[in-house]
């Protein structure tokens, strides 16, 4: 049999890794379900499985549980359309080697199983995955998933973490989602924010202190290091830590002990350490506000969320997902976003990212007086800043010819200051250039006309979405 197996229950999948694979000499063997798979197995061994995670009968999941079990060695890729935080940690505490969210680039899903099959691979034991309660980690876009498939990577280890994102992008529920789908997810989960403590307070808050340590300690008081002993603890906004303070999480990092304040008795330390900041780090080591060596101990593995505005293509689910939230707590009946309405929520700035968003989902489900919300049920930002973007559109449709003419021009200046020095002369360079500057403002636009959708832009400009793909990839294009 062929070397890649390949099961879902749609028939295009099906259809379009075979023919990939095929390009590069890789034969596929095909299947509708997980039972068909099974099936095979037991007359036949794969280099690699390929596999659905929703199907009809078993799911993909059950088929990665049941493979794990009887043949560990053999490498699983997970494939899925959905777009839950619980997809990608199921997958890799299941023993899958790489997760892929659909629609995915055909290129790169070759790419991904042409290394596994020439990579030697061994066996990845993970216990089973619990339900996940962070229904708040939602995200179809590639950018998400990123994030969804490092937390599964993550899921069994104790390495310390590093979370950075702009405020509202929702730092602590990635440290919450770290640690519940951790081995540490039996013990405390305590969590701390640098910026919201008073500095002369932060030294107890952390280690506890003492009685009669200083004034008003009346009794003794555990920190929030021995609350969370054998669990996590969350530092949010690590970068307002002052710096003696830092010494002092240094030196517990290093050696897992710690003192009381005023005590005499050095304390185990059994917590992993997750960190978040909305600061730019690095720039703060630079200008010696924060320890270098700190800095590397809490940044073993760094996840950097997206703003809301990098991901609109989630806006919708994440809106849905609010407006039935809030519902559901004021128990009354869902509103339900008309897709004019959609198009203004998708196309705001959002500041506060994904906190702003619940927030205006909580204000339309009080305030829109009908079931279906319209652009005039939006608050007024976010109606004055679509207004304020038509009206900069509509200036800028007015100058068309004049932007066409301001191009030639370009072009043709630079062209006579070539042909003017007689020692350069153009060439394949030269044309290149100025062929990936068109291509720039061509493949930019469409992608903002479709909101980042490769598939809407592929449509507008009647060309293949893997040719959007490596556009995006070649031009480095913010997409």
């Amino acid at each position: 049999m062929h070397p890649v197996w390949i099961v879902d229950d749609d028939s295009s999948i099906r259809w379009v890794l075979e023919k990939a694979l095929s390009k590069h000499n890789v034969g596929c063997e095909l299947f509708e379900s997980a039972a068909d798979v099974l099936l095979a197995l037991q007359q036949d061994l794969p280099k690699v499985l390929i596999s659905d995670i929703r199907m009809p009968g078993n799911s993909g999941l059950h088929l990665l549980e049941q493979v794990k079990s009887k043949y560990p060695s053999l490498p699983v890729i997970i494939m899925t359309a959905f777009s839950d935080l619980d997809s990608a940690v199921s997958s890799f505490q299941g023993g899958a080697y790489e997760y892929l969210s659909k629609p995915f680039d055909v290129s790169s899903a070759v790419e991904l199983i042409t290394k596994v099959l020439s990579d030697s691979f061994s066996d990845r034991s993970f216990g089973k995955a619990e339900a996940s309660d962070f229904e708040n980690l939602l995200g179809q876009g590639s950018k998400m998933q990123e994030v969804f498939r490092a937390i599964g990577k993550l899921s069994q280890s104790s390495t310390s973490v590093l979370v950075t994102g702009e405020t509202g992008t929702g730092k602590e529920l990635i440290a919450k989602a770290l640690h519940r789908h951790s081995p540490r997810s039996k013990a405390p989960f305590i969590a701390l924010n640098m910026a919201a403590i008073p500095k002369d307070l932060m030294e107890s808050e952390l280690f506890g202190h003492e009685r009669g340590s200083f004034t008003g300690a009346l009794t003794s008081r555990k920190g929030r290091f021995e609350q969370a002993q054998g669990g996590t603890l969350f530092l949010d906004e690590i970068g307002d830590m002052p710096i003696d303070l830092q010494t002092r999480l240094l030196r517990v990092l290093s050696e897992g002990k710690f003192f009381r304040v005023g005590g005499i008795t050095p304390l185990e330390s059994d917590v992993r350490v997750i960190t978040a900041t909305h600061q730019d780090l690095e720039s703060r080591v630079n200008k010696k506000l924060f320890r270098e060596d700190l800095f590397h101990r809490i940044n073993v593995f760094r996840i950097k969320l997206p703003p809301l505005r990098d991901r609109k293509e989630d806006i919708y689910l994440l809106a849905d997902h609010f407006l039935e939230k809030c519902a559901s707590n004021l128990k009354i009946e869902k509103k339900l976003l008309s897709e004019s309405a959609n198009k203004l929520l998708e196309n705001f700035n959002y500041p506060g990212n994904v906190r702003q968003l619940e927030n205006i989902c909580h204000w339309l489900t009080v305030m829109a007086p009908g079931k279906l919300i319209e652009p005039t049920d939006l608050p007024t930002d976010i109606q004055d800043y679509h207004y304020s973007k038509v009206k900069n559109f509509d200036k800028n449709i007015d100058n068309v010819d004049l932007l066409k003419e301001e191009w030639r021009e370009a072009l043709k200046r630079d062209l006579e200051n070539v042909f003017m020095n007689s020692s350069v002369k153009p060439n394949a360079a030269y044309y290149q250039f100025w062929l990936n500057e068109f291509d720039k403002v061509i493949f930019s636009i469409a992608l903002e006309f479709s909101r980042g959708k490769r598939i809407d832009c592929s449509r507008l400009l009647n060309v293949g979405r893997n040719t959007v793909t490596r556009k995006i990839q070649d031009l480095k294009l913010p997409f």
